[in-house]
């Protein structure tokens, strides 16, 4: 059966390395019949929460931009994947405001697989655990989320330089095996 993929790549940088995962995630979703649609968060106008609670009950945010568009896409998808570079042990900033902003519907995203995506410059796979925790942390807000797998792209500082490490088809085969 078919499934609708939503990729949500934080990375501030095109073809960034966890751009690339997601690009190498895709193409094997892709190869085996799945929907797939990834977002570059970075070229999307999407303001951070205020906290404003204008959403509350009407699920309608008072802030007009790109947001409403993404949180549809994500209440339609099947899975998510959640793609960041390690910033100071954490998620980028342009992926932790589209999860802040998910608040206007969260209870209407329910029921997906959830896949990881994380790249950092230091080799310890411990540098990827608060922003491995930042994503559980969203997915158990997420009514029937399942965790399904993550992609370390470890070692990784300079642009393109996943390329040719063992990420890059482990992201592949993980797209195919959605």
């Amino acid at each position: 059966m078919s499934k609708k993929v939503l990729i949500l790549s934080g990375s501030p940088r095109k073809n960034g390395n966890s751009d690339l995962l997601c690009d190498e995630f895709a193409r094997g979703a892709m190869e085996v019949g799945h929907e797939v649609e990834k977002i570059r968060v970075a070229e999307k106008k999407i303001g951070y929460c205020r906290a404003c609670y204008a959403c509350r009950g009407t699920g309608v945010c008072a802030i007009k931009d790109d947001m409403a568009e993404v949180l549809q896409k994500m209440i339609d998808a099947d899975v998510l994947v959640l793609a960041s570079p390690v910033y100071f042990y954490s998620i980028d900033a342009q992926l932790k405001a589209l999860i802040d902003r998910t608040v206007a519907r969260w209870l209407e995203v329910k029921n997906k697989e959830f896949y990881y995506i994380v790249t950092a410059a230091d080799e310890a796979l411990a540098s990827a655990d608060t922003t491995l925790a930042c994503f559980r942390g969203y997915a158990e807000c997420v009514e029937g989320a399942k965790e399904m797998g993550i992609i370390y792209g470890m070692g990784t500082y300079e642009k393109g330089e996943v390329k040719g490490k063992a990420a890059m088809t482990e992201a592949f085969e993980m797209g195919k095996n959605v």
